[in-house]
């Protein structure tokens, strides 16, 4: 599959149910161009917010500088006022062998626990109950170097 098809599938969402769907048959790691992602959605459902976990903290904290280093496309659902961003996580720079992932809104999650490269769902007690005894989540953020050259960049 490819990045274009896949942010077309998330255009496809007519509900917010349809959203989680799409995610919950798609999964967290996904093969785009030969390449293996960890995917990581974000974004407001007419008013309804809605994110990732990784181990229960909002993805975007725990993914800290690496967001920088990761692929980010908006996309907009059927409905008016919906959309978000989808950001591509290279597989690759994950440097811990277990984590959890949940793809929330204030009501409604989808589950996974994600062990040597799979994803497998589990139920919302599961991934509460699993939070605690999670590895700290790691990833490979920006060299010196790239932040140096990012630093001259932007001045």
């Amino acid at each position: 599959m490819k990045v274009e098809g896949f942010i077309a599938s998330l255009r496809n969402a007519e509900t917010i149910g349809d959203l989680f769907d799409i995610l919950s048959k798609k999964g967290p790691i996904v093969e785009l161009d030969g390449q293996r992602f960890f995917i990581v959605i974000e974004g407001d459902f007419e008013g309804r917010k809605f994110w990732t976990e990784i181990n229960g903290e909002k993805a975007n904290q725990a993914l800290g500088d690496a967001m920088l280093n990761s692929s980010s496309f908006p996309f907009k659902c059927r409905r008016p006022y919906t959309g978000g961003n989808a950001i591509f996580v290279k597989f690759d720079d994950i440097e811990v062998e277990k984590f959890l992932v949940a793809y929330r809104d204030p009501e409604y999650g989808v589950f996974y626990i994600v062990e040597n490269g799979e994803a497998k769902e589990i139920t919302g007690e599961e991934y509460e109950n699993l939070k605690i005894e999670m590895p700290e989540f790691k990833i490979k953020s920006m060299s010196e170097e790239q932040m140096d050259m990012m630093g001259a960049f932007f001045g």
